[in-house]
């Protein structure tokens, strides 16, 4: 059936066979499934308990939870009553909090826990509005979704012909749900974005998925953020098992337990899950280690077009001996593993891919709900270094300086309660300006540079392209994260985050001994090899963009002390005022 608006996707499970685990969830170690039956009853009651409670067609309705089956319930119950959903996460800080409270005119809050409820009642007290709330988890105090359940199946004679009425008669076009971006730059901006949108998205990647009915698909990263939703939304309608982790600390137990098929991922995730491979290889001895080095070496280097024989046979060595090792501790099973939100190490990319756990990259934003390029498993291209080709039916093009533009049913409806934003988002001619530089590599594939709004010029008249700049310095095992800034003055520097674990490594290899770990940073000799980390990067820059006076500490940048936003990306407003005196005195010292 043609997939048209979100609840569609409910009817077309019913053509699959029964199936008990569309949707899973692991608590406390074990797994509570639902099956295609289950979703589609539980949906529909959501919807009349909806409206039971007298809400109208058009009624926002935020929920805040970790990714779980009843939010997928929620989901589908708010469109099925006509109405709208606002999903944010669960992490924000209390201004954002507010900010979306007010600024989406919701009129009811669904959060996961009681522990939540008590965080966020008063925040919401302060609009001054009278909100409902109700709990994902039963209770006895609070309305929760079982009572919500339990009251639409009271009323479903009376409220089931108005959600078949609105099956008949909600337009692909209408506003499905109101998506609130991640703030890097300012306040979240609510994008408001239709079925039609969502949907068309979806079903362009469920065409080059080659995952199915049988298989299953972990999922970690925020259903509130449009890259992991339309993700669950092509599940949906190839009818592959969802299974949802128990947290981030338990991802690769719930990708065993499972025995899972692949999972999507940002590449922050993915980096730290090499970086535990390569340290799993610092603890093997002998004839062990020498095998493991060569099948890493092997792997950080693989080409995936070369057909080779002789290349072949030490892959399927290897793999024998080292990567279904890897494997095995995943599940078993070969994956494909989808990154998405910033650009990922090519070295990270190959080395998966080597293994079988194949990475393939994409690229979107909110606005365009969101997948604008992906490489494609179906159609065997995965282009390291590039993200693929355009979706069926999306458009692209590029501005004189470089900037992606896209036209197509993926763009988004507008900015609610924002037409000047709009505007300056999207022009007269239906074009969506990204923000991103790039270009079509081969005339092909979409190869992405740089944030416009983020690179910077320096005195001299020469850009720096920071992003660029970063990703290079966290191919260091000893760098975690990295800030370049340098705007309008003669060289680039950088904020560098130092990894306390491999500097300790480090340091007790080459006798270096320290009180605690801020003494290894006063240390003449640990600063000479971090200046060689450093050095090892500026030889791979132009003359230019090499940064210059980094300085190194173990501060800790994360989503709650605003540093970095939902999605892992630098927040660089925010860092630039935390590290404001670095970067002055940076520059005073250069002038002496």
């Amino acid at each position: 059936m043609e997939l048209l608006r979100t609840f569609d996707l409910l009817e077309n499970l019913k053509n699959y066979p029964p199936k008990d685990d569309i949707l899973a969830r692991r608590t406390q170690g074990k797994w509570i499934k639902y099956s295609i039956e289950q979703y589609n009853e539980i949906s529909h009651a959501v919807a009349y308990g909806l409206l039971s409670l007298g809400l109208k067609p058009g009624t926002k309705i935020i929920t805040i939870t970790p990714n779980r089956p009843e939010w997928n319930f929620m989901d589908m119950g708010i469109n099925l009553a006509n109405m709208i959903h606002v999903p944010i996460y669960s992490t924000l800080s209390k201004d954002d909090y507010l900010h979306i409270f007010n600024h989406s005119d919701a009129e009811m809050i669904a959060v996961g826990t009681a522990g939540m409820l008590k965080r966020i009642k008063p925040i919401a007290a302060e609009t001054g509005r009278d909100i409902k709330f109700m709990l994902l988890d039963d209770s006895e105090q609070e309305l929760c979704l079982s009572k919500l359940c339990e009251m639409g199946r009271e009323n479903k004679e009376k409220f089931g012909p108005v959600v078949e009425d609105n099956k008949k008669n909600i337009s692909p076009d209408q506003c499905a749900s109101i998506v609130y971006t991640s703030g890097t730059t300012g306040l979240p901006k609510g994008v408001m974005l239709s079925h039609r949108n969502m949907l068309f998205n979806s079903h362009g990647h469920a065409l080059r998925q080659t995952k199915n009915y049988s298989h299953r698909m972990v999922s970690f990263l925020p259903l509130c953020h449009m890259y992991e939703r339309t993700m669950n939304y092509e599940y949906q309608e190839l009818a592959i098992s969802t299974y949802y982790a128990e947290s981030l600390a338990t991802i690769g137990s719930d990708l065993k337990d499972c025995h899972a098929d692949g999972f999507c991922a940002v590449p922050r995730v993915l980096e730290m899950m090499y970086g535990k491979l390569e340290d799993a290889g610092k603890r093997q001895k002998g004839l062990k280690a020498k095998i493991y080095w060569a099948a890493w070496n092997y792997a950080n280097n693989f080409d995936n077009e070369n057909t080779g024989w002789f290349y072949l046979q030490k892959q399927k060595l290897f793999d024998k001996l080292v990567y279904s090792k890897w494997r095995e501790n995943l599940g078993g099973h070969e994956m494909l593993v989808v990154s998405g939100g910033s650009s990922i190490q090519a070295k990270i990319v190959r080395c998966f891919n080597a293994a079988k756990l194949y990475i393939f990259e994409g690229y979107g934003l909110t606005e365009t709900s969101p997948v604008i390029a992906v490489n494609s498993p179906a159609d065997k291209y995965n282009v390291i270094g590039t993200v693929g080709k355009a979706m069926d039916g999306t458009e692209l093009s590029f501005a004189e300086d470089g900037e992606i533009l896209t036209r197509g049913p993926h763009v988004m409806l507008g900015y609610y309660k924002n037409p000047e934003a709009t505007k300056e988002m999207i022009d007269a001619d239906g074009w969506l300006h990204t923000g991103d530089i790039g270009y079509l590599q081969d005339g092909v594939y979409l190869k992405i540079t740089d944030r416009k709004k983020e690179i910077f010029k320096l005195s001299s008249g020469k850009y720096i392209a920071p992003q660029v700049v970063e990703t290079l310095l966290r191919e260091s095992p000893y760098f975690d994260n990295a800030f370049v800034f340098g705007a309008n003055e003669k060289f680039a520097s950088a904020v560098i985050i130092v990894s306390h674990p491999k500097l300790r490594e480090y340091a007790e290899a080459h006798g270096i001994k320290a009180e605690n770990k801020e003494d290894y940073l006063s240390n003449q000799d640990i600063l000479t090899f971090l200046s060689s980390e450093v050095q090892a990067v500026n030889n791979k820059l132009a003359a230019h963009e090499a940064v210059k006076r980094p300085h190194y500490c173990f501060d800790e940048w994360t989503p709650d002390n605003g540093m970095l936003s939902q999605t892992l990306k630098p927040k660089r407003r925010n860092l630039q005022a935390r590290y404001a005196d670095i970067i002055t005195e940076t520059y005073e010292f250069a002038e002496k």
